[in-house]
This record gives C-alpha cells, structure tokens and sequence, in this order.
C-alpha cells in the first residue's frame, strides 16, 4: 500500500501542475517578451483569449449543440472564459515576479494549479446543466469528445484494452 502510494502521489502532483501550466500555456513559451512590456502581455492575453474562443467555438460543433441548448452554452462559455482570465492574472503575477525563492516558484504553480481545480468545479454544473439536456447521441458523443480529449484514448472499459485470450 505504502509503495502504491509513493507511486502514485508524486504523478498526481506533477499532473496538476501540468494541467495548469498547459492551460495558461501561451505565457510560458520561450520566445515571449517579459511580462513587464505591455504590449507582449497584451498580446498573451489576447492568444489565450483567441485559444479559449477557439476551444468554445470547437466544441459547439462537436457537440452539436441545438438551438434549444443555447442558453446553457452560453453559461458553459462564459464559465469557460472567466477560467481562462483566471488562469492568466495567476501566469502574469508569476512572470511580474522577480527574484522569487524556490518556494515562492512552487507557491506560484500551486495557485495555478488551485486555480485550474476551482475553474473545473465551476464548469462541472453548468456542463452537467447542458449534458442532462443533450439527446442520448449527443451524450454519447459528447462522451467520446471529452474522452479523447488531449490525445487519450477515452472511456473504454478494461476488457475493450485487454489483449483476447487467443493472443
């Protein structure tokens, strides 16, 4: 049990950190101008901005969301917007940072990371409001849309992954 735990519990913690990061994910390209021009922040603002007016606009027609389920995008969008504003004023007082200790480094990513954990309890309601509204083919789509999401291979059940017997 212990050595599960030692397994697991640093990969859980990196994950969150992770997922954080890649979210504010413009802010932290090597190439970026410091956040103490305005311009260069503005304009990092403006591609995560552009990045979570793509992800609505990409998920809206993957959906299929009807004329009926406007309203409830709608809030599924606006949450999904106020997240990624969060997430941002977080990169950018990280960035405007100098001389931070080690510590205050990991206090920052802690605070992204909290960040993106607030923002996905917020979305999970208004979501869960648009998904019991869907059709059971948009649900089981909107299943396979959220299940491949960044690239794994979505909700299959353990035997779907087993090798056969005959193998």
């Amino acid at each position: 049990m212990i050595n599960l735990i030692h397994s697991y519990v640093p990969k859980i913690a990196i994950a969150a950190v992770i997922g954080g990061i890649c979210l504010a994910q413009p802010a932290f390209s090597d190439d970026a101008a410091p956040a103490t021009d305005a311009k260069p922040a503005t304009m990092k603002h403006e591609s995560g901005k552009q990045r979570v007016e793509e992800r609505i606009k990409a998920l809206h027609e993957k959906l299929g969301i009807t004329a009926d389920q406007e309203t409830k995008w709608t809030a599924v969008a606006k949450v999904m917007r106020k997240n990624e504003a969060e997430l941002h004023a977080l990169v950018e007082k990280r960035h405007a940072t100098e001389n931070a200790s080690a510590v205050d480094d990991l206090k920052s990513y802690q605070a992204i990371a909290e960040a993106h954990v607030r923002g996905i309890k917020k979305l999970i309601p208004v979501f869960e409001d648009l998904y019991n509204s869907m059709s059971d083919d948009q649900k089981k789509n909107a299943d396979d849309v959220f299940g491949k999401f960044e690239g794994h291979d979505g909700h299959q059940s353990p035997k779907a992954n087993a090798p056969s017997a005959a193998q």
